[in-house]
């Protein structure tokens, strides 16, 4: 029995982090669907900016005003801003944001809309929508900053009329006003790269199951508004897309820029967060499980669904190479393998409690925390608590 559960815990894995991404790249390049971009919309300006805040402070004003100084502004008809909750002390008001449009060169409006009960970013986002008048909405994050073509990078991908949403390209750059992290940065890094791959190969063959939550572009037609409880609106809202016929591609030229966590443990409460929702979303749409209610029902069950049983894997086959030690050499040395893996992992923690670089073994570091996470992240859907409203 240990064998069978050693083999089965091991093929499992080895499926999810090195078969599927292969896979998906093999069927992009021999069955790919290339998208055919056709230039900007001819009817400008056509887009909507839609940004849900909580106490985002100064770095919301710096965010519309690097977006006013972009090349891409001349795409813009409205930035609309929804902030959740009473604003702090530093929030910016409408009088800033009117200061800033008046000094720009393209003027388009600029309406902030604030919500004095706190209710999460899905609230904040049904509400929005209904206010803009664009045919295409751009969704984006408060804090991060724009490459000055992204806008333009994602319109023109809707020249193809078999895409409905486009997902930017997030880009973290340790340089960008902090210090460099030890390792919980490093890893984080080597993993999104990773997930920057699967993604890229996913768009070039069918479609992405979500976007970037920082950057992405829909077809106003195709938006529909989501549970209040939601949170991953970014796999939420791409996905009902997807599920109406429509295609959400990945532009890497649509760079958005942000800061990597510094710590392992604040990376730990963003990931738990993000893990907890996919979860969640098998409840909140069990149809996207069924083959004929899914369109890409192969990439969102192997990128996004097996996932969340990587940590029983992963004690399973810790658990099966124990009882199998005494059989065979072969298994002895696996177990040395699994004592070498782990003691890296802890001492890239060391070093990152060191404040030391860690080199390669962010690697190792990631990926244990990550399986923690993800466990913690499961039991949080079991037991139902999904905390809407995102921590600062």
């Amino acid at each position: 029995m240990a064998l069978y559960i050693f083999i089965f815990c091991a093929a499992g894995l080895f499926y999810i982090y090195l078969g599927y991404p292969a896979l998906i790249w093999l069927l992009a390049r021999t069955a790919g669907r290339p998208v055919r971009r056709t230039g900007v919309l001819a009817e400008k300006p056509t887009c909507s900016i839609v940004i849900s805040s909580y106490r985002e402070g100064e770095a919301l004003l710096r965010k519309v005003k690097n977006m006013l100084a972009s090349a891409s502004i001349v795409h813009v008809q409205e930035i609309v801003v929804g902030l959740d909750g009473s604003p702090g002390n530093n929030e910016p008001g409408p009088a800033e944001f009117e200061a800033l449009v008046q000094g720009s060169g393209h003027v388009p409006a600029v309406r902030v809309v604030t919500f004095p009960e706190r209710r999460g970013k899905a609230s904040v986002l049904n509400d929005l929508v209904p206010l803009t008048g664009g045919k295409i909405l751009v969704m984006m994050d408060a804090r991060q900053i724009l490459h000055p073509e992204a806008i333009a990078s994602l319109v023109a991908n809707l020249g193809d009329p078999t895409v409905g949403v486009v997902s930017g390209e997030l880009v973290f750059r340790p340089d960008a006003g902090v210090s460099e992290g030890g390792a919980a940065s490093e890893g984080v890094g080597f993993y999104w790269r990773y997930e920057k791959f699967i993604r890229r190969w996913e768009a070039r063959f069918r479609s992405v199951p979500g976007a970037t939550g920082a950057l992405y572009a829909i077809r106003r037609e195709l938006f529909r508004p989501i549970p209040a409880t939601t949170l991953l609106d970014d796999v939420a809202i791409p996905m009902q897309a997807v599920a109406m016929g429509a295609r959400c591609v990945f532009e890497p030229s649509a760079e958005v820029y942000d800061v990597p966590s510094a710590t392992a443990g604040r990376e730990s409460l963003r990931k738990r967060r993000t893990i907890a929702g996919v979860a969640q979303l098998m409840r909140l749409y069990p149809e996207w499980l069924v083959p004929w209610r899914n369109p890409i029902w192969f990439e969102y069950v192997s990128h996004k669904v097996l996932r969340l049983a990587s940590p029983l894997l992963l004690a399973g086959l810790l658990a099966a190479n124990l009882a199998l030690l005494a059989v065979s050499p072969c298994f002895a040395w696996m177990g040395v393998a699994h004592a070498g893996f782990y003691s890296l992992a802890l001492g890239g923690i060391v070093a990152q409690r060191c404040g030391r670089k860690a080199g390669f073994l962010g690697v190792p570091v990631m990926f244990v925390a990550l399986n923690a996470t993800t466990a913690l992240a499961l039991w949080d859907a079991l037991r139902g608590r999904y905390d809407v409203a995102w921590k600062k």
